[in-house]
């Protein structure tokens, strides 16, 4: 059943310094990167996906961004489907914290997962994962993503594929032994035609805008709870390819 639609909520929850949830009702797509869903008519606008929306914004197609980005960490076998989670734009705009591409070779076995985060500066970054039969996966944390953490430690990642139901967790963990933060997206599978994405888009009207005014509400509120930003450094050259 691909594309699909996924009406999720979206958690993260904090524990230190201070405790803190954040809770946000959307919806998700999971499209064939090579066969991207295009609404008919009217609905068009409620789902548009593009290439530079994603890598280094320079490919002409999404496969040929991961391509680059893959090829450059030496990975050349994942040449079959590759199934994408992520928002679609939505009148015009878009913002995807994070977005995730499962990768198989030609005979349909799993290969690796990128996991791509966009931070709300405008940054970045993709991480290669191999998780194992458990759809878990451990990597350093190398990317300035909320004001209120440096840049140190690592994710444990929970990304089994998605069927109809999508359970998806990442938690910041500390060498310390600290886990600061969690973040859980879980939701049911939905029709992707013409009714369930109407459906989808009346329920969660501007869901991606809605995405990004949810984390800078979040971020003055923690602000005025007392946290101190900590300074963003210097983003690396080509941050969202390498």
């Amino acid at each position: 059943m691909i594309p699909s639609l996924y009406t999720c909520e979206v958690t993260h929850v904090r524990v230190q310094p201070v405790r803190h949830a954040l809770r946000r009702r959307t919806y998700l797509w999971l499209v064939d990167i090579d066969a991207l869903p295009r609404p008919p008519g009217l609905l068009r606008p409620l789902a548009r996906f593009e290439a530079g929306d994603h890598f280094d914004g320079r490919a002409p197609t999404l496969r040929a961004g991961l391509d680059a980005f893959l090829t450059d960490r030496g990975v050349t076998d994942a040449d079959g489907q590759v199934l994408m989670l992520a928002h679609a734009r939505v009148f015009g705009y878009v913002f995807n914290p994070l977005t995730l591409y499962w990768c198989h070779d030609r005979a349909g076995r799993p290969v690796c997962v990128v996991a791509e985060v966009h931070n709300t500066y405008g940054g970045r970054h993709c991480y290669l994962l191999r998780p194992g039969v458990d759809g878990r996966a451990d990597v350093d944390k190398t990317f300035y993503v909320s004001p209120f953490f440096d840049v140190e430690g690592s994710y444990r990642m929970r990304l089994p594929l998605p069927g109809e139901r999508l359970d998806l967790s990442v938690q910041l963990r500390h060498e310390d032994g600290s886990r600061p933060l969690t973040a859980t997206v879980r939701g049911h599978r939905r029709s992707a035609g013409p009714r369930g994405l109407l459906a989808a888009a009346l329920t969660h009207p501007w869901s991606t805008l809605s995405v990004t005014l949810g984390i800078r509400w979040h971020g003055i509120r923690l602000y005025l709870k007392g946290l101190r930003v900590r300074p963003r450094p210097t983003p690396p050259p080509r941050e969202g390819l390498l």
